[in-house]
C-alpha cells in the first residue's frame, strides 16, 4: 500500500509533480507550429512546409512508439527513467532548430526527433500515474493528460510574451521547460506500489495485447478521437488568427484565444477523470465524443456570430475534445495483460497519432475547399465511430 503520509511517498504529492514533468515535458510539441508562419518566413520555405513542422512531431512520435512497442521498452526499462531521458532529449532537438543555419530540411528532421523523443515521455507517464493509483486511476490520467493539454497549450501563451515575428525564443522556453521536466522525473518522482515489475523481452506480447477484445475497443474509440482531436488543436492558432483578423483584434487575441480554447481541455480532463471513476470510464468518452462531434459541425456557423457566442463554442469544443482521452488509456490500463500494460498504451498512442497526420494535413486542405465555414465538419466522423466502438465496450466489457 502506499504511503498516506503527505510526504514525497504520497500518490497525491507524486502526481502533482507528475503533473508538473507533463506540462513542461509536452511544450516542445507546439512550439513550432504555433511560429509557423515566422519559421517559414525566415527560411523562405512554403505553406507546405507549416504543415510539415506539425506533421513531422506526429510522424516521429509514431515512429518512437512503434519502436518501443516492439521493443517493450516501457514495460522492461524503468518508465521514470526512461521518461526523463527522453524529455530531455526533446528539449536539446527543440533547441537545436534555432541554431543560425540550420536548413528546413534539417529543421524537420530535428522536428521529427522531437517526436520520437516526446513517445518516451508520454505512455511512460501513464504508466507511472498507473503506479500510484489503482482506485481513482480515471482521475489520476485524467489529471496527467489535463497537464499534457496545458503543456501544448503554452506555447500559444509564450507566443504572446515575445516580439512580433520572433520564433526562436519560443523554442528556446519549450526546450527549457522539456529539461525541467527531465530533472523533476529524475530527482522527484518515484514508481508506484501498483506498477508491475520490469518483464523480460517476449516476441508475443504485442500479439496478446492485440488479441484482447476489451483492449481493440478501448483503441477502436481512442482511434475515433484522435481523428478529431490534433487537428482541432493544431488548426486554432490559424483559426484564430483567421478570426482575429476578420474582426480586426489586436496582435494578441489570437495566440490567447487558442491558448484558452485548448487549455479548457485541461479541466475537461480532470472533471472527465472524476466523473469515469463514478458512472464508468464508456459513458463519460460517449457523452464527450458527442459533446466535441456536436462541436465540430456547429462552430463554422458561428464564424459571423458576436464574439462571446463564438468563444463560448470554441471553449466547449476544447473542454470536450480531450475530456476523454485519459479514459482510452485507463480502460487499457485495467483491460491490458497487467504484465504489459507499458506495451498496450505505447501500441494504442502509437496507432491514434499516425492517424492524426491523417487529418492534421487534410484540415487545410479542407479550409482551402470550403472556408473556416465547413472545414471542420469532417472531424466529426471520428467521434460518431469512436462512440460506435466504445458502446460495443460498454456492453461487453465491464469499464
Amino acid at each position: 500500500m502506499p504511503n498516506r503520509s503527505l510526504g514525497p511517498a504520497h500518490p497525491a504529492v507524486q502526481l502533482t509533480w507528475l503533473a508538473a514533468a507533463m506540462v513542461f515535458g509536452m511544450m516542445p510539441w507546439f512550439a513550432a507550429t504555433v511560429v509557423s508562419g515566422a519559421m517559414a518566413l525566415e527560411w523562405q520555405a512554403s505553406s507546405r512546409f507549416q504543415a510539415w513542422l506539425t506533421m513531422a512531431v506526429q510522424l516521429g512520435f509514431v515512429i518512437g512508439t512503434l519502436l518501443s512497442a516492439i521493443m517493450m521498452l516501457s514495460d522492461r526499462w524503468s518508465p521514470r527513467l526512461l521518461a526523463a531521458g527522453s524529455a530531455v532529449l526533446a528539449g536539446v532537438a527543440t533547441a537545436v532548430v534555432t541554431i543560425p543555419g540550420v536548413s528546413p530540411g534539417v529543421g524537420l528532421l530535428l522536428r521529427g526527433l522531437t517526436g520520437a523523443a516526446l513517445a518516451g515521455v508520454y505512455p511512460p507517464g501513464m504508466k507511472i500515474a498507473a503506479g500510484w493509483w489503482r482506485e481513482r486511476r480515471g482521475m489520476a490520467i485524467g489529471v496527467l493528460i489535463g497537464a499534457l493539454t496545458l503543456g501544448s497549450a503554452a506555447p500559444n501563451l509564450a507566443r504572446v510574451a515575445v516580439p512580433a515575428g520572433a520564433w526562436r525564443e519560443v523554442l528556446w522556453i519549450a526546450a527549457l521547460g522539456a529539461v525541467l521536466a527531465g530533472l523533476l522525473l529524475l530527482i522527484l518522482i518515484r514508481e508506484g506500489p501498483y506498477q508491475a515489475a520490469s518483464q523480460p523481452f517476449d516476441y508475443h506480447a504485442l500479439a496478446r495485447v492485440v488479441g484482447d477484445r476489451g483492449v481493440r475497443l478501448a483503441t477502436g474509440g481512442y482511434l475515433g478521437h484522435m481523428w478529431e482531436l490534433y487537428a482541432m488543436w493544431s488548426a486554432m492558432a490559424a483559426f484564430w488568427a483567421y478570426i482575429a483578423q476578420e474582426r480586426s483584434l489586436s496582435a494578441a487575441a489570437a495566440p490567447t484565444l487558442a491558448f484558452a480554447t485548448i487549455a479548457a481541455g485541461g479541466l475537461g480532463c480532470v472533471v472527465a477523470g472524476i466523473l469515469a471513476d463514478r458512472w464508468g470510464r464508456s459513458t463519460v468518452t460517449i457523452v464527450a465524443m458527442a459533446v466535441s462531434g456536436a462541436c465540430c459541425l456547429w462552430i463554422g456557423g458561428l464564424i459571423h456570430a458576436p464574439l462571446s457566442t463564438l468563444m463560448g463554442v470554441a471553449l466547449l469544443w476544447g473542454f470536450a475534445v480531450v475530456a476523454d482521452s485519459a479514459q482510452f488509456s485507463a480502460c487499457i490500463t485495467e483491460l491490458a495483460p497487467q504484465e504489459h500494460v507499458g506495451t498496450a498504451l505505447t501500441m494504442q498512442t502509437c496507432l491514434g497519432f499516425l492517424l492524426t497526420i491523417v487529418t492534421i494535413r487534410l484540415v487545410p486542405v479542407w479550409v482551402d475547399a470550403w472556408g473556416w465555414e465547413r472545414a471542420f465538419v469532417p472531424l466529426a466522423i471520428g467521434p460518431a465511430l469512436g462512440i460506435l466502438s466504445m458502446r460495443q465496450l460498454q456492453k461487453g466489457v465491464k469499464s
